[in-house]
């Protein structure tokens, strides 16, 4: 691969796996074993660590500039490694400029409100990048497959519509488009892995002691609604891949590669941003030049 600069690089490398128009999308045009034009892991690592000291130059403009928000979604099967890629492509970040929130099944109080009421007491704050391990997805993934866990949400009967699904696909476009229109600008990331590697990856967990802690049989279990997961995936991102909050459909096969497309991703998204530090004013340079006089002076 030739010598790219890193805005190049996040351009060409995100470009193929980000879906702005979710209609035309199809799952089966990414495979999960693809590694883009990058030869081999050492490239992609060198090329992960250029990335990664351009997101912590933007991140600090982004946190000393305070407009705009970046909200993070990750989605993923069992043993995608929704994780391992957070920890180490935010491993840069300053943590003051960084939230982390991973969603887990619903408590008796989240089941008591609205299913966004727990991700909107989440959003990231002006000049902050918040990630969501999990989201608001898992109403039309896991619910969507898992149809009893609606009775759990104490809705009225009118509200059980045989549109419930679509219902909840515009709600959260609607949403998204309102949390753009406020400065939070969203990329939401789908860890494509297949089959055969999630099962490499449980066998991993059984086989590795130190790793028997990630698993659980019911990981086996969801195995079996395979089919079912990735149409639900399938039909979540052709409703709600849009220009102003797309998905990244990111081939997840092989860790490294995940890495550097997530990373590229999001260095493409704060390019976009016009970012810069804050310009002071004449009156607040000259209170600065006086205060660096008087420590020269030794006061």
């Amino acid at each position: 691969m030739a010598k790219r600069t890193t805005a190049a690089a996040s351009r060409d490398i995100s470009s193929r796996y980000t879906i702005t128009n979710g209609s035309k999308f199809r799952l089966s045009s990414i495979d999960p074993q693809e590694t883009g034009d990058l030869k081999n892991r050492q490239e992609g690592e060198a090329l992960l660590e250029q990335l990664l000291e351009r997101m912590s130059q933007l991140q600090e403009k982004l946190f000393a500039q305070n407009q705009w928000a970046v909200l993070l979604m990750f989605q993923a099967m069992d043993a995608a490694g929704k994780n391992s890629t957070i920890k180490n492509v935010m491993n840069g970040v300053d943590p003051q400029g960084c939230q982390v929130f991973s969603f887990k099944a619903p408590t008796q109080q989240e089941l008591d409100h609205d299913y966004l009421w727990r991700c909107m007491k989440c959003l990231p704050e002006r000049g902050r990048i918040g990630i969501f391990n999990r989201s608001y997805y898992e109403e039309t993934l896991v619910v969507r497959v898992h149809q009893e866990h609606l009775v759990h949400q104490h809705l009225p009967a009118k509200c059980m519509t045989k549109n419930i699904w679509n219902e909840r696909l515009e709600d959260m476009n609607a949403f998204e488009r309102y949390l753009t229109n406020n400065g939070i600008v969203i990329r939401k990331f789908f860890l494509h892995v297949s089959k055969d590697e999630q099962r490499k990856r449980f066998l991993e967990r059984l086989e590795e002691p130190s790793k028997n802690w990630k698993f659980s049989a019911g990981d086996v279990a969801e195995r079996g609604h395979w089919d079912e997961y990735q149409k639900a995936y399938e039909q979540t991102i052709r409703a709600t891949g849009t220009t102003r909050a797309p998905w990244i459909v990111v081939p997840a096969d092989h860790k490294w590669f995940t890495r550097v497309v997530v990373a590229a991703a999001i260095v493409r998204t704060l390019e976009s941003l016009d970012l810069a530090f804050p310009v002071l004013s004449p009156e607040r340079l000259a209170e600065l030049k006086g205060s660096a006089d008087a420590l020269r002076a030794g006061e």
